[in-house]
Protein backbone atom coordinates (compact mmCIF):
# COMPACT_ATOMS: atom_id res chain seq x y z
CA UNK A 1 0.00 0.00 0.00
CA UNK A 2 1.25 3.56 -0.86
CA UNK A 3 0.05 6.60 1.58
CA UNK A 4 0.41 9.73 0.29
CA UNK A 5 -0.33 12.89 3.17
CA UNK A 6 -1.49 16.07 2.76
CA UNK A 7 -3.43 19.53 3.33
CA UNK A 8 -0.44 20.86 6.51
CA UNK A 9 0.04 24.73 6.35
CA UNK A 10 0.28 27.29 8.54
CA UNK A 11 -2.55 28.12 10.93
CA UNK A 12 -3.27 30.53 13.93
CA UNK A 13 -4.13 29.16 17.19
CA UNK A 14 -7.76 28.06 17.59
CA UNK A 15 -7.92 26.82 13.94
CA UNK A 16 -8.67 24.29 12.41
CA UNK A 17 -7.13 22.02 9.80
CA UNK A 18 -7.99 18.95 7.88
CA UNK A 19 -5.27 16.15 6.60
CA UNK A 20 -5.47 13.72 4.26
CA UNK A 21 -4.04 10.49 3.52
CA UNK A 22 -5.23 8.83 0.41
CA UNK A 23 -3.83 4.97 0.50
CA UNK A 24 -3.39 3.48 -3.08
CA UNK A 25 -2.65 -0.22 -3.47
CA UNK A 26 -5.04 -1.14 -0.82
CA UNK A 27 -7.96 -0.66 1.04
CA UNK A 28 -9.93 0.13 4.41
CA UNK A 29 -11.18 -3.90 4.65
CA UNK A 30 -7.18 -5.41 4.83
CA UNK A 31 -5.23 -2.22 6.16
CA UNK A 32 -5.87 -0.46 9.40
CA UNK A 33 -4.62 2.98 9.16
CA UNK A 34 -3.26 5.14 11.35
CA UNK A 35 -2.02 9.05 12.01
CA UNK A 36 1.64 10.35 13.70
CA UNK A 37 2.89 13.31 14.51
CA UNK A 38 6.71 13.87 15.16
CA UNK A 39 7.93 17.26 16.52
CA UNK A 40 11.73 17.99 16.92
CA UNK A 41 13.57 16.36 19.28
CA UNK A 42 10.51 14.40 20.34
CA UNK A 43 9.33 10.74 19.64
CA UNK A 44 7.11 10.02 17.01
CA UNK A 45 3.12 10.12 18.95
CA UNK A 46 0.52 8.16 17.76
CA UNK A 47 -2.78 9.89 17.06
CA UNK A 48 -5.40 7.80 16.05
CA UNK A 49 -6.25 4.21 14.20
CA UNK A 50 -8.75 3.32 12.18
CA UNK A 51 -9.00 -0.28 12.69
CA UNK A 52 -9.59 -2.32 9.53
CA UNK A 53 -12.33 -4.45 11.45
CA UNK A 54 -15.52 -2.37 11.06
CA UNK A 55 -13.84 0.96 11.28
CA UNK A 56 -13.27 1.01 14.68
CA UNK A 57 -11.91 4.52 15.50
CA UNK A 58 -9.31 5.30 18.67
CA UNK A 59 -8.05 8.56 19.18
CA UNK A 60 -5.52 8.83 21.64
CA UNK A 61 -6.30 10.95 24.81
CA UNK A 62 -3.79 13.76 24.28
CA UNK A 63 -6.01 14.96 21.61
CA UNK A 64 -9.65 13.63 22.41
CA UNK A 65 -12.07 16.36 21.74
CA UNK A 66 -10.53 18.13 19.62
CA UNK A 67 -9.26 15.64 16.53
CA UNK A 68 -11.53 13.16 14.55
CA UNK A 69 -10.47 10.66 11.61
CA UNK A 70 -13.50 10.81 9.17
CA UNK A 71 -13.00 8.69 6.10
CA UNK A 72 -14.27 8.40 2.56
CA UNK A 73 -14.63 4.91 1.32
CA UNK A 74 -15.38 5.67 -1.90
CA UNK A 75 -11.75 6.97 -2.85
CA UNK A 76 -9.72 5.16 -0.20
CA UNK A 77 -8.86 8.61 2.07
CA UNK A 78 -8.49 8.95 6.09
CA UNK A 79 -8.95 12.80 7.01
CA UNK A 80 -7.50 13.85 10.16
CA UNK A 81 -10.02 16.95 11.15
CA UNK A 82 -7.96 19.49 13.79
CA UNK A 83 -10.38 21.59 15.55
CA UNK A 84 -8.93 24.50 18.26
CA UNK A 85 -5.67 23.82 17.44
CA UNK A 86 -2.77 24.96 19.36
CA UNK A 87 0.97 25.91 19.24
CA UNK A 88 1.82 22.68 20.45
CA UNK A 89 0.31 21.12 17.47
CA UNK A 90 2.95 21.87 15.45
CA UNK A 91 4.44 18.43 14.06
CA UNK A 92 5.59 16.81 11.18
CA UNK A 93 2.23 14.41 10.60
CA UNK A 94 2.40 11.11 9.28
CA UNK A 95 -0.06 8.30 7.99
CA UNK A 96 0.77 5.08 8.40
CA UNK A 97 -0.83 1.50 7.59
CA UNK A 98 -0.73 -1.93 8.84
CA UNK A 99 -2.29 -5.33 7.83
CA UNK A 100 -3.25 -5.83 11.33
CA UNK A 101 -6.43 -5.56 12.89
CA UNK A 102 -5.40 -3.23 15.72
CA UNK A 103 -2.00 -1.96 15.36
CA UNK A 104 -0.28 -1.09 18.41
CA UNK A 105 0.33 2.79 19.41
CA UNK A 106 3.53 2.07 18.77
CA UNK A 107 5.42 3.10 15.73
CA UNK A 108 7.55 -0.04 15.10
CA UNK A 109 3.68 -2.00 15.01
CA UNK A 110 3.03 0.06 11.53
CA UNK A 111 4.72 -1.34 8.12
CA UNK A 112 3.59 1.42 5.92
CA UNK A 113 4.21 4.87 6.04
CA UNK A 114 3.19 8.16 4.00
CA UNK A 115 5.55 11.42 3.88
CA UNK A 116 5.07 13.66 6.21
CA UNK A 117 2.81 16.48 6.05
CA UNK A 118 4.18 19.66 8.14
CA UNK A 119 1.28 21.28 10.46
CA UNK A 120 2.92 25.31 11.79
CA UNK A 121 0.20 26.36 14.45
CA UNK A 122 1.23 30.24 15.38
CA UNK A 123 0.47 31.89 18.97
Amino acid sequence: VQLQASGGGLVQAGGSLRLSCAASGGHFSTYSLGWFRQSPGKEREFIGRLSKVQGRTYVAESVQGRFTMPRDISTNTLYLQMNNLMPEDTAVYYCAADRAAFPTTSPTAWGYWGQGTQVTVSS
